[in-house]
């Protein structure tokens, strides 16, 4: 089957789109519900999936084992044109955002490697070192828990 406008032409059945992204029937199905694909219905109900579709599912596995949510997948995939395979540029600025989130996780994960034999700034004061990572519980200031993983040292002490 054939869609005008839509490059290549071709349409893909589920089962090829599953093939084509190693996934399972079970899960383009589970992907449809969540609105990260959106097939083309024959007029016997059967799914059809646009060749985009597999760069969309491709996408969408990429950002799951980045640590990003379905929600958050289906949003940016909501932004990318439909019907047609997305361009350089829709990639692009879906990238910039990704982006930010993941150099704010690397940070994050730095911090935790920083401090993984020392204080994490937790505010428990139950080690020696604690007087001098945090004198006085100065990071209890910023919130509950681990204050020197989830934001810099410097703000966890009011320092900036």
């Amino acid at each position: 089957m054939t869609v005008p406008g839509n490059r290549g032409n071709e349409l893909l059945t589920i089962g090829e789109l599953a093939a084509r992204t190693g996934l399972s029937v079970s899960a383009v199905r589970f992907y449809e519900r969540k609105g990260l694909v959106h097939p083309i219905r024959t007029s016997g109900n059967q799914r059809r999936f646009l060749r985009a579709d597999i760069r969309r599912v491709s996408f969408a596995l990429i950002a799951q084992q980045l640590g990003f949510t379905l929600p958050q997948i289906a949003a940016e995939l909501g932004k990318l044109p439909e019907g047609s395979a997305p361009s350089a540029a829709d990639w692009k600025r879906i990238s910039r955002g990704f982006r930010q989130v993941i150099e704010t996780r690397v940070a994050q994960l730095q911090r935790t490697l920083d401090d993984l034999d020392g204080c994490i700034g937790c505010g428990c004061l139950s080690l020696r070192k604690c007087a001098l990572y945090n004198p006085d519980d100065r990071a209890a200031a910023n919130g509950a828990g681990p204050r020197f993983i989830l934001v810099s040292r410097k703000v966890a002490l009011n320092l900036e």
